[in-house]
């Protein structure tokens, strides 16, 4: 049996990294041109990733851009994006992981700023708490080089998403539907907490056993599939040969 969401070749490594890029957008997590997802290559080569200058919902097959772990472009056509070594190094650290996804979450920037634990205060959050999401501290600029891409993937060590404060998130996945997903249920958890602590203290919040146990009833990963296919439903459609083209 095949899964559809490890690429067997570049054909279909392409085609999900377009559709990482329309769902990222479908979900709200567009910040004009900048974020992006990537797709490991299935024969080892790098990383495909859209191009630079190009919006999530701008992207189709002609966008998409195979980056070594050295910057260069070894396929497609357009710039690299200056922060590629976020998924370069990444994956480099991380053999289990098959797509990383950086995006400028407003709510996950926000909520950074206030120095605080994230809570489980509904589904979304207990994906990241027990044990606590980390934060990448050595800079709230660029990641625009292998060494800082070296640090953040330290930082990020065995976990599945970690704030950048003053710069946005970085989640990971063993395939794109996780790490797309992770990123949409960040950003939603973010949300939450803010919304709760604008209202008032905050009081009441899952604790570890419950919501490590519910943790694995909630976000298994076909529930995290039937997630992200939700969003593929509702993504705006490109013509066929937008998605599928060389």
């Amino acid at each position: 049996m095949t899964d559809d969401y490890v690429p067997a070749d570049e054909d279909a490594a392409i085609r999900l990294a377009v559709d990482g890029c329309r769902l990222l957008a479908a979900a709200g997590q567009a910040d004009m041109v900048w974020g992006h997802p990537s797709v490991r290559d299935p024969d080892g080569r790098g990383v495909w990733m859209k191009a630079s200058g190009w919006g999530f919902e701008e992207i189709d097959a002609s966008r998409i851009v195979l980056v070594s772990p050295t910057g260069d472009v070894l396929a497609g056509t357009g710039p690299r994006h200056i922060e590629y070594p976020i998924h370069t190094e990444i994956m480099a650290a991380r053999p289990d992981l098959g797509a990383v996804v950086h995006t400028h979450s407003a709510a996950a920037c926000q909520f950074a700023a206030l120095g605080v634990p994230l809570l489980p205060l509904d589904h979304a959050g207990s994906l990241f708490c027990y044990p606590e999401i980390p934060r990448f501290g050595v800079t709230g600029g660029l990641i625009k080089n292998r060494s800082l891409g070296e640090a953040l993937a330290a930082a990020l060590g065995d976990a599945i998403a970690i704030l950048l404060p003053q710069h946005g998130i970085v989640t990971a996945g063993p395939d794109l539907p996780a790490a797309v997903m992770t990123a949409v249920l960040l950003d939603r958890a973010c949300r939450t907490q803010l919304d709760a602590m604008a209202a008032g203290p905050v009081r009441v919040w899952g604790q570890e056993a419950d919501t490590v146990a519910k943790r694995a009833d909630v976000w298994a990963p076909g529930q995290l599939r039937a997630g992200y296919e939700y969003l593929l439903r509702q993504a705006p459609r490109l013509p066929r040969e937008g998605i599928g083209g060389s």
